[in-house]
């Protein structure tokens, strides 16, 4: 049975976000808000917790195509290569913000992922998302949950989320109604701006 917290998303309470971080750093898994839709995390240093995801999402782990939930971009130089200033003037100007980044992995990245050439990078504009990751001290690594319908693409309802992770997840963040469209991807791991999806990110900032 998975735990069910309301947060609010104006002024979360440190408590819960507290509860929700004692979760991770037991290599439980949780769904959480972002600005786009409710996204399946865990924390990027418990390879066992990041196996579970990759068995539930039916993908190899050093295959799987996760996103890195960052808090800020001061940490960047772990997970990524050395970036041009164009490429980081793009960063500043879209996040935090709905959008994910494909960047050049570096060498630095945790084991599991150390061959993969690229990353996707992630600082969404939400701030339960934001402190839960600046508490925990490190990334999540996340992916979106997809209902199996395919008329409705991605699941809102935090009440039907529990109902249907209840026995998979260790923990639902209820922080209301989530969006419908999931990230804008843009790949900037070349020289030219790639655009891999189009999502709620605006791309008229690019």
């Amino acid at each position: 049975m998975a735990e069910f917290i309301r947060i609010y998303e104006e002024n979360p309470n440190p408590r819960e976000i507290k509860k929700v971080v004692d979760v991770l750093k037991r290599g439980g898994l949780i769904i959480y808000p972002t600005d786009t839709v409710y996204g399946l995390g865990c924390d990027i240093t418990n390879t066992k917790a990041l196996e579970k995801i990759a068995r539930i999402k039916g993908v190899k782990l050093e295959k799987a195509n996760f996103s890195f939930v960052c808090h800020d971009l001061s940490n960047l130089s772990d997970y990524v290569k050395q970036i041009d200033t164009a490429t980081f003037k793009i960063l500043k100007r879209a996040l935090p913000g709905p959008y994910t980044f494909i960047l050049p992995g570096a060498k630095t990245l945790p084991s599991v992922f150390k061959k993969r050439k690229t990353v996707g990078i992630r600082v969404p504009g939400n701030q339960i998302a934001l402190e839960v990751v600046k508490e925990l001290g490190n990334p999540i690594v996340s992916t979106s949950i997809r209902d199996d319908d395919d008329v409705i693409e991605y699941t809102t309802d935090p009440e039907l989320i529990l109902e249907k992770w209840d026995n998979i997840v260790d923990l639902v963040i209820d922080a209301g109604y989530g969006d419908n469209v999931a990230s804008t991807v843009i790949d900037l791991s070349e020289d030219v701006p790639t655009i891999i999806r189009e999502g709620k990110g605006s791309l008229e900032i690019f």
